[in-house]
């Protein structure tokens, strides 16, 4: 008898297994580090996000996999970095045998899909029993490489576009063969997360995985009209004026005032803030896992050069801190302790790890990782090993960027240009990238590209090649910068 009681309190005393927490993923696109209040704008309104950093973890040193798109895509949804993967540009960008530009040396050929084999956080989560769902966009192949083949259950919205370029645009109609047109005057973001939110509802009863990696806020730059407006009042009352500076061979923009840009900026935030109110509703938010980030920097340099990543140098397409720090916020009411600051270095590719660790999934037999678990940081209950993170963009970009590679270790950050350059920066003194300290420096250099270039073979690293058709006589094909009349802040309101 005594036993049987004994049993039955060692029982009782067990600890109850919670069931695995949900996972709400947000990605925006083209979004600058410093485009969102809690990092510092003061010109973007976003209280939603600014209130999901006060209820969770807000990294200050988050990065990337790459300074454009469709990397920064196939790495953090699959935990690997982009080399691995072979899409190591934007889906849609010239391969080396229809280059036209004139450069100095012809783009490293890339994969314009990501492969089937290729293993997501989406069917590793699905394996454990996840109802998966995507919203946005997606821009890693053609029909059959779309969502629904890479562990989606629904797909609203993600096929092989870059941005919406249907007749409405970021307005009904989409013409998106994954998106049903909505009324007269529905808006992109807003449908996206009212489809968020339904599935939620479908779905509350089991662990779910919401991958939403918006359209906003790439081109084309279009806003609602009540918010551009508010946007153009805010600017003229604060006196503000488009102001630009040089990153050669491109204008830069040096300040926050694009009133359209502003209000693509506040509705994606309204729609992250329709989402996080369906948890709130449903008594889900305490074990769900709510992470938002941006898949490059934000567009200072090109197409109408929207915003300013001051003070990080460059923007998307460039390997200087504006065109590859994000912002990354993650919030798990259960673990992770409000207002939490965190400075450890972290990457994109980090994301699939973490989630695949907080939910118990478990990789597929061969699966490589390399990304880390970020819950040591997260939960506080321990620190990352130091460990350099690497980035490799042999491509000319859209945005007058040329390819290279980079590594950062501690607060070092090493950029080769293949061009034929080499620069050293210390981010804990300079982070703007203003000196480079190469010359003064040649052991670092040194040590440094021997680990970049390690990596490189590791990785299977493709590299650009000469172009025979190069002509330095004519312009670079770098391009100069936008007319300015098409840079000071005016777009498309609806």
């Amino acid at each position: 008898m005594i036993r049987l009681a004994l049993a039955f309190t060692l029982l009782l005393a067990a600890p109850v297994f919670a069931a695995p927490p949900n996972v709400v993923l947000f990605i925006a696109d083209d979004l600058g580090c410093r485009d969102l209040g809690c990092y510092g704008s003061t010109f973007y309104e976003t209280p939603n996000l600014d209130r999901l950093a006060k209820q969770g973890a807000q990294f200050t040193n988050a990065y990337a996999a790459c300074p454009v798109c469709s990397p920064s895509r196939a790495g953090l949804i699959t935990g690997r970095y982009p080399q691995r993967t072979g899409v190591t540009d934007y889906i849609g960008a010239a391969q080396p045998d229809k280059w036209k530009r004139n450069t100095q040396l012809l783009p490293a050929p890339y994969a314009e899909r990501l492969s089937l084999e290729e293993v997501t956080l989406a069917e590793v989560l699905k394996d454990k029993g996840f109802a998966t769902f995507f919203a946005g966009k997606w821009h890693l192949g053609t029909e059959g490489f779309w969502p629904e083949n890479q562990g989606f259950d629904v797909n609203m919205g993600g096929i092989d576009r870059g941005g919406p370029y249907g007749r409405g645009k970021y307005f009904t109609p989409y013409d998106n063969p994954r998106l049903p047109d909505g009324p007269p005057g529905e808006h992109l973001p807003d449908r996206l997360a009212t489809e968020a939110t339904k599935f939620i509802d479908a779905n509350k009863t089991k662990p779910f995985l919401i991958y939403f990696p918006f359209y906003d806020v790439h081109t084309p730059l279009q806003s609602r009209a009540d918010l551009q407006a508010k946007y153009e009042a805010k600017r003229q009352q604060l006196g503000l004026e488009p102001k630009f500076g040089k990153e050669p061979p491109r204008d830069v923009r040096l300040v926050q005032e694009h009133a359209v840009y502003a209000g693509m900026v506040e509705a994606m935030d309204a729609a992250v803030g329709k989402v996080l109110a369906k948890l709130d509703e449903l008594g889900l938010a305490e074990n769900t896992i709510v992470l938002f980030t941006s898949d490059n920097g934000g567009l200072s340099t090109s197409e109408g050069s929207p915003t300013s990543n001051l003070p990080y140098r460059g923007g998307k397409g460039w390997l200087y801190e504006g065109g590859i720090r994000e912002p990354l916020l993650i919030r798990w009411p259960a673990k992770v302790k409000p207002g939490s600051t965190i400075d450890t270095p972290v990457c994109g590719i980090d994301l699939a790890p973490t989630l695949i660790d907080a939910t118990g999934a478990t990789t597929r037999p061969g699966q490589k990782l390399d990304g880390v678990s970020l819950l040591p940081v997260l939960t506080a209950s321990g620190k990352l090993a130091e460990r350099p993170l690497f980035w490799h963009y042999p491509h000319y970009g859209n945005q007058g960027g040329a390819p290279g590679a980079a590594m950062r270790l501690g607060d070092w950050k090493l950029i080769e240009w293949f061009e034929g350059k080499t620069e050293l920066f210390n981010l804990a003194t300079d982070i703007s990238e203003k000196s480079d300290l190469a010359a003064q420096e040649p052991e670092r250099v040194k040590t440094m590209l021997a680990q970049l270039k390690a990596w490189q073979a590791d990785v299977g690293a493709k590299f650009p090649t000469p172009n025979a058709d190069y002509d330095p006589s004519k312009p670079d094909g770098r391009g100069a910068a936008e007319p300015k009349a098409k840079a000071k802040g005016k777009g498309k309101a609806k």
